[in-house]
C-alpha cells in the first residue's frame, strides 16, 4: 500500500482557452498512463459537446503513476473547466486537492477567469505552480506574460514554469514540481472510511456511480455504504480508479481519488458534495462540510416541441442534474404553449451546453424560453414574494419594492478599447467602480452591473468591440431596489400573457417597440385589421397595426359605372367591420416561439 508522502492531489486551472486540456493530454503521454496509440487531442474531455467546441464543460479525474527519484508516486489530476459558468465545477475539483497548476497563455496574458480562479485556489488554502503555456507559438511573449504573474500575484522567477502542452516542452518539469512542491494529502487509514461525493454520473446498467475524494479509512467491494445528508444506504458493487477510464480496484485508500458503484437507482440519493461512509460505522463519523449550494442565477423554461415528450424530458432532467449539480427545475405550464419545466441555470452557456445535451443524450426537440432573472418583490402588505417570470408579476398598486440581482463584474482588456467597453457598460445601466493597469497595454475594469442586462447580448457586445481580445468575469453581489415594469402585449385588444416582459422602465419604451414590430411579422394577416400594443398597466407605449387580408371583390367587374364598384366595395368595409367585432387573433406558435426564444 502506498504511503501518504507518495500521493499528490491536484488539479488544472485556467481561463477558457489557455490549453488545459491539452497539457493535460501531455502529463497523460509523459507518464504512460495512456499508450500512444489511444491517445487523442482532448483526451480527458469526454462529451463529443466538448471535443467540438473545444470546451472543458464537467471536471475530469485521472490517475497516474510516475517515478522521480527512483519512487514511485500516484499523481491524481482532475481537468477542470475554464468558462464562468462553470466556477461551481472548478470549486469542487479544488476541495479534493492540495496543489492546483495554474496555466496561463503566453500569447494572451491573464484573463479575467484566470484571475477568478486564482482566488478560489487561495480560497481552498492550495498551493499554485505557475506555468506560461504555449511558447511554442511565433507570437508568444513569454516575459511579459510572466512579468504579469509576478506583478499580480506575486509570484518569483524561480517558481515560474515554461511549457508547450503542444510540443510537450516543459512537461517533465511540471510533474516534478508538483511532486516537490504540492504537499502530501493527510489522512488516517486506521479510521472508518470517510469520503467526499464530488461528482456522479448514472449508469443504465449499474445505476449511480459516484466520484469520491477518500479522507480517512478504506473502502472495499461489496461492502455496505451509507450516505449521510441523504440518509441512503446502499453497496459498494464495484470500487475502482479512473486510468482515465474506470477501471476496477479491489479497494480505495486513503487520500485517493477514485470511484464506487452503488446500484442506485434514483438519482437524488446520491448528492454531489455529501459523505460517504460505512452502513456499521455510520454514527462514528461526522458529515464533511459538503459544497455551498450555488444559486441558479438565469431562468428560461424548456418546453418539448411535442407534448408526447413530456415524460421523456422529466427523465432527462432528472439525469442531467445528477452529473450537473448546479442545475435546478421544476414542473410549469403555460396555456398557450404546454407543459415545461422552468429552469435555473449559472450563465447562458450552461443554458446552451444544457439544451444541446438535453437534444443530443436524450433525443428531445426542445423550445426555450428566453432568459431573465429572479427578482425579488415586497407588497405594501408586507409580503415577500419571488417572481422569474413575468406572468407571476402582481398588481402595481400593491407593489412597495422591487428588487433585482446586480452582479460586480471585472472586464481584461487591452487598454485601447477602455472607451468602447465603458460605452455598452453604461448603456446597461453599469456603474464604474475603478480600472487597474495589469502591465504596460492591458486594463482590469469593474462595474457593478445588473444581471438583466448582463445576460442577453452583454457577452457578445463585449467581444465585437474589443475585437474579441476582452474577458468576462462576474459575481453576485447583492439586490438592489429598480423601477422595474411590466410590459404587457395586446393582440386585438386581449392581452397575450406569454409574451409579456419585464423591462426596466428607461428601456421599455423602445424594447416595447421592438417587440410589437417583431410580432407584427409574425403574425399572419386576418380577414379584417389588427392592432398589436404594447402597454405598462393601462398606458400603450408602442403599437403596429396588421392590415387586413383583402379580397379582390371587384375582380370579375369590367366597364360599366364606377357605383358599382363603390357599392361592392362599402359593403366588404362593413362586413370587415362586423368580423373585426367577432372576430378572434390565432396566434400561432411558431410566433411565441420566435419571441420567446434566445
Amino acid at each position: 500500500m502506498p504511503n501518504l508522502e507518495n500521493i499528490r492531489n491536484f488539479c488544472i486551472i485556467a481561463h477558457i482557452d489557455h490549453g488545459k486540456s491539452t497539457l493535460a493530454d501531455r502529463l497523460l503521454e509523459v507518464t504512460h498512463t495512456v499508450e500512444k496509440r489511444e491517445m487523442k487531442a482532448q483526451l480527458l474531455d469526454q462529451m463529443d459537446l466538448e471535443r467540438e467546441r473545444g470546451i472543458t464543460i464537467k471536471l475530469q479525474p485521472v490517475r497516474m503513476n510516475y517515478n522521480y527519484n527512483n519512487k514511485d508516486y500516484i499523481l491524481n489530476l482532475i481537468d477542470t473547466p475554464g468558462h464562468v459558468d462553470f466556477t461551481y465545477e472548478v470549486s469542487r475539483s479544488l476541495a479534493c486537492c492540495e496543489g492546483a497548476i495554474l496555466v496561463v497563455d503566453s500569447t494572451q496574458g491573464i484573463e479575467a477567469q484566470t484571475l477568478a480562479n486564482v482566488y478560489l485556489a487561495m480560497e481552498h488554502d492550495l498551493k499554485l505552480i505557475p506555468v506560461v503555456n504555449k511558447i511554442d507559438l511565433p507570437n508568444s511573449d513569454r516575459q511579459t506574460t510572466a512579468d504579469e504573474l509576478k506583478r499580480t500575484f506575486g509570484f518569483t522567477d524561480d517558481e515560474i514554469l515554461y511549457a508547450s502542452g503542444k510540443t510537450g516542452e516543459g512537461v517533465e518539469d511540471i510533474l516534478k514540481a508538483v511532486i516537490e512542491r504540492v504537499p502530501a494529502p493527510k489522512g488516517d487509514s486506521s479510521k472508518p472510511f470517510t469520503g467526499l461525493i464530488f461528482d456522479s454520473l448514472y449508469d443504465i446498467h449499474r445505476g449511480v456511480v459516484v466520484f469520491v475524494r477518500a479522507i480517512d479509512g478504506q473502502l472495499k467491494n461489496r461492502e455496505k455504504i451509507y450516505m449521510i445528508g441523504s440518509k441512503t444506504q446502499a453497496e459498494s458493487l464495484e470500487v475502482g480508479y479512473f486510468h482515465p477510464q474506470m477501471q476496477k480496484s479491489d479497494e480505495i485508500k486513503t487520500a485517493e481519488v477514485g470511484y464506487i458503484v452503488t446500484g442506485l437507482r434514483d438519482v437524488s440519493k446520491a448528492r454531489v458534495g455529501d459523505t460517504i461512509t460505512l452502513f456499521d460505522r455510520k454514527t462514528d463519523v461526522q458529515q464533511l462540510p459538503g459544497y455551498k449550494h450555488v444559486k441558479p442565477m438565469v431562468y428560461a423554461t424548456i418546453f418539448p416541441v411535442s407534448g408526447d415528450d413530456y415524460p421523456v424530458l422529466r427523465d432527462a432532467m432528472d439525469k442531467l442534474k445528477l452529473s450537473d449539480a448546479a442545475l435546478e427545475f421544476e414542473p410549469i405550464n403555460i396555456p398557450s404553449i404546454g407543459f415545461g419545466f422552468r429552469t435555473g441555470f449559472l450563465g447562458l452557456l450552461h443554458m446552451d451546453i444544457v439544451q444541446e445535451r438535453l437534444t443530443r443524450e436524450y433525443n428531445l426537440d426542445l423550445v426555450l424560453t428566453a432568459p431573465s432573472v429572479a427578482y425579488h418583490i415586497t407588497t405594501s402588505a408586507g409580503k415577500d414574494l419571488l417572481i422569474h417570470n413575468p406572468a407571476e408579476f402582481p398588481d402595481p398598486s400593491i407593489i412597495k419594492d422591487i428588487y433585482e440581482p446586480w452582479m460586480k463584474v471585472e472586464i481584461l482588456t487591452p487598454q485601447e478599447y477602455i472607451g468602447p467597453i465603458m460605452e455598452i457598460a453604461t448603456q446597461r445601466r453599469g456603474i464604474s467602480k475603478d480600472i487597474k493597469y495589469i502591465g504596460n497595454t492591458r486594463v482590469d475594469m469593474h462595474f457593478e452591473m445588473p444581471l438583466n442586462n448582463i445576460i442577453l447580448d452583454f457577452y457578445d457586445k463585449l467581444k465585437s468591440v474589443s475585437s474579441g481580445y476582452a474577458s468576462l468575469n462576474y459575481d453576485f453581489i447583492e439586490e438592489r431596489i429598480g423601477d422595474l415594469v411590466k410590459v404587457d402585449i395586446v393582440v386585438a385588444g386581449e392581452p397575450v400573457p406569454a409574451l409579456s416582459a419585464i423591462m426596466h422602465r428607461s428601456v421599455a419604451h423602445t424594447d416595447g417597440k421592438e417587440l410589437v414590430e417583431k410580432l407584427k411579422t409574425l403574425i399572419p394577416k386576418h380577414q379584417f385589421e389588427i392592432a398589436i400594443q404594447a402597454a405598462i398597466g393601462g398606458k400603450i407605449v408602442a403599437r403596429e397595426t396588421i392590415s387586413a387580408l383583402r379580397k379582390d371583390v371587384t375582380g370579375y367587374l369590367y366597364g360599366g359605372d364606377v357605383t358599382r364598384k363603390m357599392k361592392l366595395l362599402n359593403k366588404q368595409k362593413k362586413g370587415k367591420k362586423r368580423m373585426k367585432q367577432i372576430g378572434r387573433v390565432e396566434i400561432p406558435q411558431e410566433a411565441f416561439l420566435a419571441v420567446l426564444k434566445k
